[in-house]
């Protein structure tokens, strides 16, 4: 998971569900404000000044009593036990902010200076605003994160069915042995495109809390067939030496660079010219094996460790796919017919 994206762990803590939501929306429907410190550091410990020493369990209606209070309030870091309450919050005021009001202020500098997680509710414009380090979010009305999250379904189903398509043309294709690198990275760049929808739908899911199972179950069902289908693919044609590596920096790659063959064929290990891409390549076979059924991973790796490529596993007999460890008779014959009836159905696929 991106730094950036780890911040959403946090946002569970704040989600729909939860205690400390129920007690964020009183306080927003009070219209009474709040500034809450989630986390009992001696670096936040530092900074309060004055106020109730409570060390009571957190409660939705205890919460949203004491931010009745003009002062601020700190939780312990998993937000569950009231540690202060109408206490004042001294931080470093050197330490830049951008925000207006006071309490804003306050919120952003105290995150800054202890790195924990600040939630100051505004008393005016009626919004609640989480604050960790340098990073500021707003949180959205639950009917806004839903619309956007059903939006963002829609538009991974487009992706779905384009990726599913270019992945049948290109099992045609290692089937006639006609390969190129465009073709590989094309689909690759089809495959992160939709793991990319899949993850801001998981985020949107993370926010919805309770309120978001529909949209979870849905997301379960368009990526159960697809989840793996992009590394498996990176696995047949990678032409490095450390695989974990450069499948994370192709996953590290933003919108703008997967837009770009070039940048897919170089975390694949070839170069990026244009004339890179035209050349013809031949699969290992992992992803066309994994589809066959009852064949575990091990069994598979030792299929690509022994055959070269795809092809030598389709030409070879059943004698000689018998000889490979793990694989008896009747394994040696499902591979065999495992793979007839694939190539058959693929190109069948691939011209309708």
């Amino acid at each position: 998971m991106r730094e950036n994206d780890m911040i959403y762990e946090h946002l569970e803590m704040v989600a729909p569900g939860t205690q400390l939501y129920e007690a964020l929306d009183s306080i927003l429907k009070a219209k009474t404000g709040g500034l809450i410190v989630i986390g009992d550091t001696p670096e936040v410990l530092e900074l309060v000044n004055g106020g109730f020493h409570i060390n009571a369990e957190m409660h939705p209606g205890s919460l949203y009593e004491l931010a009745k209070m003009d002062g601020a309030i700190v939780l312990s870091s998993d937000a569950k036990r009231i540690l202060y309450a109408n206490t004042q919050l001294v931080p470093d005021s050197m330490i830049p902010s951008f925000e207006t009001g006071t309490r804003h202020k306050t919120a952003e500098r105290v995150a800054k200076q202890t790195g924990q997680l600040v939630i100051s509710i505004s008393q005016r414009r009626n919004i609640i605003t989480i604050y960790r380090g340098n990073w500021k979010y707003v949180i959205r009305e639950v009917s806004v994160i839903l619309a956007k999250a059903n939006q963002a379904l829609s538009t991974l189903e487009k992706y779905r069915s384009v990726f599913q398509q270019s992945l049948t043309n290109l099992s045609a294709l290692e089937f006639e042995d006609l390969v190129t690198l465009t073709d590989v990275t094309t689909v690759l760049q089809r495959s992160q495109m939709v793991n990319k929808i899949a993850w801001e739908i998981e985020r949107y899911v993370i926010q919805l809390g309770s309120e978001g199972r529909l949209v979870r179950m849905q997301l379960e069902e368009l990526m159960a067939d697809t989840k793996d289908e992009g590394l498996l693919v990176f696995k047949d044609y990678y032409a490095g030496s450390n695989l974990s590596e450069a499948w994370a920096q192709l996953e590290e790659l933003d919108s703008d660079d997967l837009l770009s063959l070039a940048s897919i064929s170089k975390a694949l290990g070839f170069g990026g010219s244009l004339a890179s891409l035209e050349q013809a390549l031949a699969p290992r076979g992992y992803r066309v094996l994994a589809k066959i059924p009852r064949l575990p991973m091990p069994v598979i790796e030792n299929l690509v460790k022994t055959f070269d490529g795809l092809s030598s596993v389709m030409d070879a007999t059943i004698e000689e796919l018998d000889d490979v460890e793990g694989i008896g008779e009747v394994r040696a014959k499902a591979i065999k017919e495992g793979l007839r009836r694939l190539r058959e159905q693929v190109l069948v696929d691939s011209h309708i």
